[in-house]
């Protein structure tokens, strides 16, 4: 039988404490997913360089491969309790060193998308400042900014930060919600119509770039686990809160893309988002909610941004800390704050880590979007993407194992799929992975490489160092 608990003889330093439930952690998640920065940042690009109208289609499948995948994963959630999430699953299913190889991958995959968010999040920031008439200054300053804010939130206890983000959270999903339905109730452009959910939509242009997106606007939602041992009966909170946030940006995803797609007409939308993807969505507002809507939009995105800049930042902090309680990082990481109940040695790190790699990229003069946020973001999709095909592999094995979960559909038939379906979308990612990195095959494949190194350092690691066991938590089996 495994255990699944943290005992009351593990020392109360090495164990987190928190309250949060289901509507936190979706919060957390969905803050994550950054919802108005898909819309108003990722979709036009979709629209431009993907399969036009065809782009809320991919929301859907994408969606629908996720959904599939968090059977499983949910079914696994109430079988392990353990903050390592897809590190503590793997080693479970595929054992240690695979486990400590994806423990690596989802540090890469986190600091990378963080990191990818601080550019484009202090380039949103200087452009909303100027636009208001304030000072004209460098976006690496913004970005210092943001993140010593995202360091005092991350250091104190996670339920201040599911109510911040909850906060932010709110009014931004109020927006999104305001902007579709003020389109469809004035018929958009040419009328309502649902081209965008036809095969011959979906399959025009080059609907590989359009699930890569789609993809990467989920980034951030397997953080639902993550959050199991601060979360209330974890057992029941973690499952719930997986389907709902990945059915709520599903849903929210795809009609907010179709609303965009109405407000310019599904005949005319790429042509609009090719000849200024960056304000696509921002001139929908306009038309559509007026001027005054559209400036607050310019003001949420940035608090979209900020958001998940925090979510990311927690996720880190807790990677670094299920690795140190089992030994394969330095033993200051596990150490839990005696008031916060977080792992405050672990998010101090990971602001340091921050403010090294986005000083890197201020230090060589790198545009913060075209640059850091292109770059970084294409090797977190593809990180996250590898992650979750190992972690559905994993789960298949652990369940030919684990005889406490006998239900078929959730312990071998969705994993399945899931596997399958993570698979095809990796394919497309992988061989659209040069235009999402700029164009540069030599730098994609450095960037690939760098993955499969990562990968292949922490599976070593995870070979031939002996962990030295610091208390009696999840990951163990008896």
């Amino acid at each position: 039988m495994v255990d699944t608990t943290h005992p009351t003889s593990a020392p109360a330093r090495s164990t987190l404490r928190g309250s949060i439930g289901v509507a936190g952690i979706v919060f957390l998640v969905i803050a994550a997913a950054a919802p108005l920065t898909a819309v108003a940042g990722s979709l036009p690009v979709m629209i431009a360089t993907g399969n036009g109208a065809g782009a809320p289609m991919a929301y859907i499948i994408a969606a629908a491969v996720l959904l599939v995948f968090s059977v499983g994963y949910a079914a696994m959630s109430s079988s392990v309790t353990d903050t390592g999430a897809f590190y503590a699953y793997v080693t479970k299913g595929l054992g240690r060193s695979a486990g400590v190889g994806s423990a690596a991958l989802a540090l890469l995959a986190y600091t990378t998308i963080q990191a990818a968010i601080y550019g484009l999040a202090a380039s949103t920031m200087r452009d909303v400042v100027i636009r208001f008439g304030g000072p004209d200054v460098p976006w690496w300053l913004w970005a210092f900014v943001l993140m010593a804010m995202v360091a005092v939130l991350g250091y104190r206890s996670i339920d201040l930060g599911a109510k911040v983000l909850g906060v932010l959270l709110v009014a931004e999903i109020a927006l999104i919600v305001a902007l579709t339905i003020a389109v469809l109730a004035q018929g958009g452009a040419h009328g309502v119509d649902v081209v965008s959910f036809t095969p011959s939509a979906f399959l025009s242009g080059s609907p590989g770039i359009a699930l890569m997106f789609a993809i990467g606007s989920f980034v951030g939602f397997e953080a639902t686990a993550i959050y199991g041992e601060e979360a209330r009966n974890p057992r029941r909170t973690v499952p719930i809160a997986t389907y709902v946030a990945v059915g709520t940006i599903g849903v929210l995803y795809a009609a907010a893309s179709w609303a965009v797609v109405l407000a310019f007409g599904s005949d005319q939308v790429q042509a609009a988002a090719q000849s200024d993807p960056a304000n696509l969505t921002f001139i929908a507002t306009t038309t559509f909610l007026g001027s005054v809507a559209a400036d607050v939009m310019m003001v949420m995105l940035v608090t979209s941004l900020f958001a998940a800049l925090l979510a990311f930042h927690n996720a880190i902090a807790r990677y670094t800390f299920a690795l140190s309680r089992t030994g394969y990082a330095p033993r200051r990481l596990m150490d839990v704050h005696g008031r916060h109940g977080s792992p405050h040695i672990g998010s101090v790190v990971q602001t340091a880590t921050a403010f090294i790699l986005v000083g890197a990229f201020a230090a060589a003069g790198a545009d913060p979007v075209l640059q850091l946020f292109t770059w970084m973001a294409g090797v977190a999709i593809v990180s996250i993407l590898v992650l979750m095909v190992l972690t559905s592999i994993a789960i298949i094995v652990w369940f030919r194992r684990d005889t406490t979960d006998n239900r078929l559909w959730h312990t071998r038939i969705a994993p399945a799929l899931g596997t399958v379906g993570l698979l095809g979308i990796t394919a497309l990612v992988v061989a659209n992975f040069t235009t999402l990195i700029s164009g540069s095959q030599v730098l994609a494949t450095v960037f690939l490489l760098v993955i499969a190194a990562v990968f292949a350092a922490g599976a070593c690691i995870g070979r031939w160092r002996r962990p030295a066991r610091r208390d009696n938590q999840a990951t163990s089996a008896s």
